[in-house]
């Protein structure tokens, strides 16, 4: 790392990096001075836009010749192992967005490069410091309702009219790493493990309930997943299920619900992602039968950002980038939360595809 201050960083994707990578990084004074997409003319248009002074369309140059520090790799996940492996042998230190990769052999490559180098490496799992899911975590870290037993979630979204199909793109590609399950199971399964730790085993199913696509104004089928569920048991006991599906019409978001020994938490959204205005509801033995509102200490919302409703999660992280920068480790969540992931994504295809199921007639 450069004697410069501050962290000089470049970006490689200019989608979700454009949106929220970008504006957070400047926001915590990050310099963005380099930015890398496979098409010249997006990168010219995220670099202007930023005021960010070098652009590339080849992320080895980007890593190699730009005056950076750091590397925020924000490509499809087919991607990240060889970026990744790329940025670390050249000493620069590594926010990767999920899913970590595209099974679990990259992630342990990954994984070891990252924990054999003198680098800090995080995985992009931002969700974990949404104020209601960070609350939650420290709700259950001083046994608010005792002893957890079983965490339920459901996520419902979808259309409230018929669509036409959509366009092909990576996100709706297996080999490329699309699909729901790793988009949005990635972050559940990464926020179930901050609240209870280890897993000990996991079952689940992946499902394509609506595979159609346009390509080349042709009609063409998807082969990733539109819709998941999935049942974890953790080592301290606990369990934890989830079902999800991102093409169910009038769906009404998420809701998490913990059970404990002495009461249940509660927590909703009304979309995909959590919000900073997340609220935790509880009820408890000692307090009565209502399920109530709980006050959200200050601490849970450090930063206020209205451009983006996933930009103060993500500012966290940031900031947890920087220590880590400056302390010489890598904070959670870092790569070895993204390889615990990967492996429980990785068990749930592997068990859908094998198509189990207990025939009952």
């Amino acid at each position: 790392m450069s004697n410069r201050t501050p962290i000089q960083i470049g970006v490689i994707g200019v989608g979700f990096g454009t949106k929220v990578q970008i504006p957070a990084f400047l926001s915590e004074g990050v310099g963005v001075s380099a930015v890398c997409a496979a098409h010249e003319e997006r990168a010219e248009k995220a670099a202007d836009e930023f005021g960010i002074p070098q652009v590339y369309t080849d992320y080895k140059k980007m890593i190699h010749e730009a005056d950076i520090d750091a590397v925020s790799i924000v490509t499809p996940p087919f991607l990240h192992h060889e970026m990744a492996l790329e940025a670390i042998n050249a000493g620069k230190h590594v926010i990767c967005e999920k899913p970590f990769a595209l099974n679990s052999k990259e992630a342990t490559e990954m994984y070891e490069a990252a924990s054999n180098s003198n680098i800090t490496a995080m995985i992009a799992h931002e969700f974990r410091f949404a104020p209601a899911r960070s609350y939650i975590k420290e709700l259950i870290q001083q046994g608010y309702i005792g002893t957890i037993r079983d965490i339920q979630i459901t996520l419902f979204v979808g259309p409230t009219m018929p669509t036409a199909p959509r366009p092909m793109a990576w996100g709706s590609e297996s080999n490329k790493g699309g699909g729901f399950l790793g988009a949005l199971g990635s972050h559940y399964l990464d926020c179930l493990r901050d609240w209870c730790g280890e897993m000990d085993a996991i079952n689940g199913q992946v499902f394509s309930h609506d595979p159609a696509r346009t390509l080349n104004n042709t009609t063409v089928t998807a082969d990733s997943d539109d819709a998941f569920s999935f049942q974890v048991k953790f080592s301290n006991g606990a369990l934890a299920s989830m079902n999800a599906n991102s093409v169910a019409p009038y769906g009404n978001g998420a809701q998490i619900d913990i059970f404990g020994s002495e009461g249940s938490l509660r927590t909703t959204q009304s979309g995909f992602n959590p919000t900073p205005d997340g609220k935790v509801w509880a009820a408890r033995y000692s307090d009565g039968p209502a399920m109530k509102e709980l006050p959200m200490p200050e601490r849970h919302f450090p930063i206020f950002d209205d451009r983006d409703e996933r930009l103060p999660a993500f500012r966290v992280l940031v900031k947890r980038f920087l220590r880590g920068i400056e302390e010489g480790s890598s904070l959670y969540p870092n790569f070895y939360d993204g390889l615990k992931c990967q492996e429980a994504l990785d068990a749930i295809r592997s068990i859908s595809s094998e198509e189990y199921w207990k025939e009952l007639r």
